[in-house]
């Protein structure tokens, strides 16, 4: 149905110019099925032949015509390989760079279609798939490396060896589906010469009491045909059903129409046709919807914007008389093929396309009104979408779950159906507050967490440090740990763009006020005071920690070594720690906040866990004074202990700290 639909749209998009030079029999009936769109039976039919063709562009034209047949019938593989014969040999048709691009996207290699695309872009400038083209080649890669979160299966238990696809709600409990099949068993039991394939036909599938689906039987044949059937749209009590019927031949193109049915206590009733469009048209996928008030379909009637596009048409509840059909517009429809919509009962508007930027063939859109009307569309992405045909989706009301057809890799047959279900997404934060020095839990800390969508929640550590919050999709998180006799401190999380439940494991670590802290990787120059820009980052961070303490004050303390007089170095470190002050000053923190404090040589350091990790010959406890440095034999060891005492500390003096606001 999705092939006949494109093939019944007629060669526009096909032609592949000229040939002069008289072909051979086999050839001109071959000719004669292509123009008809019956592809498959043509394939067979030009291959014999081809190797009869001496004249090279006159060949480049059927290797690019047997490139299109096996496009159409859905093997991009083998159209892949028949383009590039095609090109290699000069066709002359720029069109066949484009569509040996699609058929590299749908191949999954990328950077090879975006090359096709980029020569097609060239040649033909003024035709946006090829822009498109080369865009979703790159949203493809990203697309695959960051799936979204939906569980897909294929219904192995209703899905043939044959093309199964366009599944429909027959029941409001979802224990009954309709679909479309070319499987063996259709009225028409014949071939199609476009497909290879039986004429489609709607089957019916019921769900038991032990969740198994019964093999798909055939609708009798009020509804089925010698014909195409497919695409089925019920009201969601089942009893009115729009479909479609599509006529072809061997020689002609007859086009599709939708047919309308109720369903009595017999059965259906002989379907009526909705007469929108001549008979030679396509008017094809109707998706009725839940009030029945409006219906979608897919027609290349005139005013349309490209090749299929998606239309409406409304009426009044209760009424059988349907209004003009209505374009949904260039939003929606492209230069490309738009088909297969749904309409959701909240109102969101699912359909296929291949003219927005998707991962390869036909991809599945969602698309949803803003306040201003404007419709924005949304690509499913993988795994929903595939480099495959994507198509004909289906939604339970109140739930993300629902079926699809696809024409993936690992499937039964040609087109199959699968089942797609979105998982509750649960977020939870895990965390512990611990103490920056000594590493060991906090209890009793308090945490705040605040959330870009207006959350603000409060909780008190447990026993072990520990707390623990439930997050919700797409927001951002801070979170600030605090308690008194420490500096508050925070952390930030996300859960914008995440589409699987996740854990945060969050460590918060607290510094004491009860010693000085030290500001690492403050540097001056020698006797100088004057910050070096490479001081400015650690002083940043120091802002940071005082607007993130708005209630406390803090000495800024500097320490020299013990090189020099006591009585120049007093005078030194006082400069240093202005040169500090006067900074954070500069930077927004009250002046009041602030005291500067130098110390000369006279408070040396004392050696912690961290330092006599960082340099072996030093032992926790040891008093860095000179005593000490004299001890020292190693030239590099005394300088190292000088640089040691040479910082910058800050310590806090008050916590109760309120700004007058001046």
């Amino acid at each position: 149905m999705k092939r006949l639909l494109l093939i019944a749209l007629g060669l526009v998009y096909l032609t592949s110019g000229n040939i002069s030079a008289q072909p051979t029999k086999k050839l001109e009936k071959a000719d004669a099925l292509y123009n008809a769109g019956a592809y498959f039976d043509a394939i067979a039919l030009y291959r014999d032949d081809i190797d009869k063709i001496k004249d090279k562009k006159e060949l480049s034209l059927y290797l690019f015509k047997i490139g299109n047949c096996f496009r159409q019938i859905g093997e991009p593989r083998q159209a892949e390989q028949w383009y590039e014969k095609a090109i290699r040999r000069e066709c002359p048709n720029p069109k066949v760079y484009y569509y040996y691009a699609e058929m590299l996207k749908m191949n999954e290699k990328y950077d090879l279609a975006i090359e096709q695309f980029q020569k097609y872009k060239v040649l033909v400038p003024n035709d946006p798939l090829a822009e498109v083209g080369i865009q979703s080649c790159e949203l493809a890669k990203q697309w695959i490396a960051t799936p979204a979160g939906y569980e897909i299966t294929n219904m192995r238990a209703i899905n043939s060896k044959f093309s199964d696809f366009s599944p429909a709600y027959a029941s409001t409990d979802y224990n009954i589906l309709y679909l479309t099949s070319s499987r063996n068993g259709t009225v028409g039991n014949k071939t199609s010469a476009v497909t290879g394939e039986n004429f489609s036909d709607i089957f019916i599938t019921e769900l038991n009491n032990k969740g198994i689906w019964s093999a798909p039987k055939p609708l009798d044949e009020t509804i089925n045909s010698q014909f195409d059937e497919g695409t089925p749209s019920l009201t969601p009590d089942g009893n009115n059903m729009f479909f479609t019927r599509c006529k072809v031949s061997k020689r002609n193109k007859l086009g599709c129409q939708i047919l309308y049915a109720k369903q009595s206590d017999q059965g259906w009733l002989t379907p009526k046709e909705l007469e929108l469009a001549a008979d030679s048209m396509i008017v094809a996928h109707p998706a009725i919807s839940a009030d029945g008030t409006e219906l979608y379909f897919v027609s290349n009637i005139p005013g349309g914007n490209g090749g299929l596009d998606i239309w409406k048409i409304t009426r009044q509840a209760g009424s059988e008389e349907w209004s003009a059909p209505i374009n949904l517009g260039p939003q929606i429809n492209t230069p490309g093929n738009e088909m297969f919509p749904y309409i959701h009962p909240d109102g969101t508007l699912y359909f296929s396309s291949d003219g927005h930027p998707g991962m390869g063939g036909l991809d599945i859109f969602k698309a949803k009104k803003n306040d201003e009307g404007q419709w924005v569309i949304e690509n499913m992405r993988y795994p929903v979408n595939s480099t495959a045909d994507d198509f004909g989706i289906i939604f339970e009301k109140e739930r993300e779950a629902g079926f699809f057809s696809s024409r993936r890799n690992g499937g039964r047959g040609a087109d199959d159906i699968y089942m797609f279900y979105l998982p509750p997404i649960n977020f939870n934060m895990i965390g512990k507050v611990i103490d920056e020095k000594t590493r060991t839990t906090i209890t009793d800390a308090t945490v705040k967490l605040v959330g870009s969508d207006g959350t603000i929640a409060t909780m008190q550590t447990q026993s072990d440090g520990s707390f623990r919050f439930n997050l919700v999709p797409n927001t951002d998180y801070v979170i600030v740990a605090s308690k008194k006799g420490y500096l508050n401190n925070k952390a930030k999380e996300t859960t914008k763009g995440l589409t699987k439940s996740q854990d945060f494991n969050v460590s918060i670590a607290l510094t004491s006020t009860a010693k000085p802290i030290e500001i690492p990787n403050i540097f001056y120059d020698y006797d100088k005071w004057e910050l070096r820009p490479e001081s400015k980052e650690a002083l940043d961070n120091l802002i940071q920690i005082l607007n993130d303490n708005p209630n406390i004050t803090i000495e800024l303390a500097s320490h020299t070594d013990s090189r020099g007089s006591q009585e120049y170095n007093y005078e030194l470190s006082q400069k240093r720690a202005q040169a500090v002050v006067n900074y954070l000053i500069e930077n927004g923190i009250a002046t009041d906040r602030l005291k500067a404090k130098g110390y000369a040589q006279t408070q040396p350091k004392v050696v912690d866990e961290n330092l006599a990790a960082q340099y072996p010959f030093l032992t926790p406890g040891t008093v860095l004074d000179k005593k000490f440095i004299d001890s020292l034999t190693n030239e590099d060891q005394k300088e190292t202990v000088h640089q040691i005492n040479r910082r910058t500390e800050f310590r806090v003096l008050r916590e109760d700290y309120q700004s007058s606001g001046k």
